[in-house]
């Protein structure tokens, strides 16, 4: 069987104005796995003069690349290939000179699509790669263009693309390269000028969560992890950001620890209209997505792909491709879910940590597919870098931990932000219970547990008949008393 039936390819190429990027992809177990991602800083945008006509230049570095991106898509199907064009191609006067020898290059059709379709686009990749419920606003600065969309589940309300981005704002208000308040002061009030027009259609709309996508965003969110923040962005931060930049003088020498010397170019001009749009928005958090046009453009190719709970799609792809018991993994997870409704109200508090504890336990035997001896860590490895559309970097990082965890030795979870430090230990003190507990990988064989919380004090009451019928059981949650009592987590087993 050849590889295209089997696991077929596929390529999006996003023309950008600051950057050109090539995303291939192929289609497996119910999910898209990477292939390869190639990026070529192109500054498209920068060529363009007073009258919106490119520079031989600016069309030069863009043909280079593109002559690059060519080899890889030979040995693609031609309808699993999408190319587009965005906000520089839609607004130079001479495109088509450069569309004419972009496509005797790549040898494929390359759409120019307005600001609407790019922004629907950018939306689908943001939907297809982030989990969260209820209405979500998208912001997507590139390097010509600012996208606003929001929307739910998958479709689009309300979709805007400004003609502001990082390398014309570079231009426009950083000129003369230097990092003043005057400089930055200009060019946020000029994104809240291009904003305020659009203002009232988003605010009487309101949204539950906040997204943001593609290169400013994920520049901020690595400077802010470099330097020990969490990967919330707020306007504190934001605010923090400016303020380390205005310690240097010159763009040239800007030096943030995290900033990394591809991206520092634009970044005080992306950061101005960011803070423009939280100040004018007035948004509390922002985090990054998973994917946004690329991705957009990937997704759209593929039908199989379209499903409400991103999170669940994942989960299915992950129990497919490791080949893992799905119904022992269900089986755990109801067991987990069970337990947590006799606690407390509210004793995982968040929702999130609550979809994090049915994770871990249909995820937990997936290190055991590498080996068993250390079966624990594998799993951690595997959740911490495994593409795990529809959770958040802090979400994996809290998974991994407890996936490490799972059995045997037990100790404190480090520091994570994905929920509260206390839910986090209650996730995992579930987990492991419930593991324990179901061992025989059988429903029918699980004892009639009575569970009681008080604070952090669960007392588990099993029948002393069955314990009696179990003693390889009894005795693991004799150990698992000792373990989690151990770290002042307080668990007794009583009989009746």
């Amino acid at each position: 069987m050849t590889q295209e039936a089997s696991s077929p390819l596929y390529a999006a190429i996003d023309l950008g104005s600051n950057s050109f990027h090539m995303l291939i992809v192929r289609h497996i177990s119910g999910s898209v796995q990477t292939m390869a991602k190639i990026k070529r800083k192109v500054r498209l945008a920068a060529g363009l003069d007073e009258n919106n006509c490119l520079s031989h230049e600016a069309m030069q570095r863009g043909w280079d690349c593109l002559s690059l991106f060519a080899e890889r898509l030979q040995d693609i199907q031609k309808q699993n290939i999408r190319i587009v064009g965005t906000a520089t191609l839609r607004t130079a006067t001479n495109a088509d000179t450069f569309l004419s020898q972009a496509k005797k290059i790549l040898g494929y059709e390359i759409e120019v699509i307005d600001g609407e379709e790019e922004a629907a686009t950018i939306y689908k990749g943001v939907a297809h790669t982030s989990g969260g419920c209820g209405r979500r606003l998208v912001v997507d600065i590139g390097g010509a263009s600012t996208e606003l969309i929001i929307g739910q589940g998958f479709d689009a309300k309300v979709l805007n693309s400004l003609k502001m981005g990082c390398v014309t704002w570079l231009e426009n208000h950083f000129k003369d390269r230097q990092l003043s308040a005057d400089n930055f002061a200009n060019a946020i009030a000029a994104a809240k000028e291009r904003l305020r027009p659009i203002l009232t259609q988003y605010t009487s709309i309101g949204w539950d969560v906040c997204v943001g996508a593609s290169g400013t965003v994920q520049a901020l969110q690595e400077i802010m992890l470099a330097q020990g923040m969490d990967e919330v962005i707020t306007h504190a931060k934001l605010k923090r950001l400016q303020k380390q930049a205005m310690l240097t003088d010159h763009l040239e020498e800007l030096e943030i620890e995290g900033l990394t010397l591809e991206r520092a170019l634009v970044f005080p001009s992306g950061l101005s209209i960011l803070i423009a749009i939280f100040e004018l928005l007035n948004i509390d958090s922002m985090t990054l997505s998973g994917g946004a046009l690329r991705e957009g453009l990937v997704y759209e190719m593929v039908d199989e792909l379209k499903q409400d709970n991103i999170q669940a799609r994942t989960i299915a792809s992950l129990q497919s491709r490791y080949q893992l018991d799905k119904a022992y993994g269900e089986q755990v997870a109801n067991l987990a879910v069970k337990l947590l409704g006799q606690c407390e109200e509210n004793w995982i508090s968040e929702t999130q940590g609550i979809a994090i504890l049915e994770a871990a336990a249909k995820l937990h035997e997936i290190g055991l597919t590498i080996d068993f001896k250390t079966g624990g860590e594998h799993s951690a490895y595997l959740l911490q870098n495994l593409d795990l559309p529809g959770y958040t970097r802090a979400q994996k990082q809290l998974l991994s931990e407890v996936l490490r965890r799972y059995r045997e030795h037990l100790t404190s979870l480090p520091v994570q932000h994905a929920v509260s430090d206390v839910s986090a230990q209650r996730i995992l003190r579930l987990l492991r219970i419930s593991v324990i507990l179901s061992h025989r990988r059988s429903p029918d064989l699980e004892p009639n547990i009575l569970l009681k919380s008080n604070a952090d004090k669960l007392i588990i009451n099993l029948s002393s008949q069955w314990l009696k019928a179990n003693p390889l059981t009894a005795a693991e949650l004799e150990m698992e008393v000792n373990r989690q009592s151990d770290l002042n987590w307080p668990l007794v087993i009583t009989t009746h």
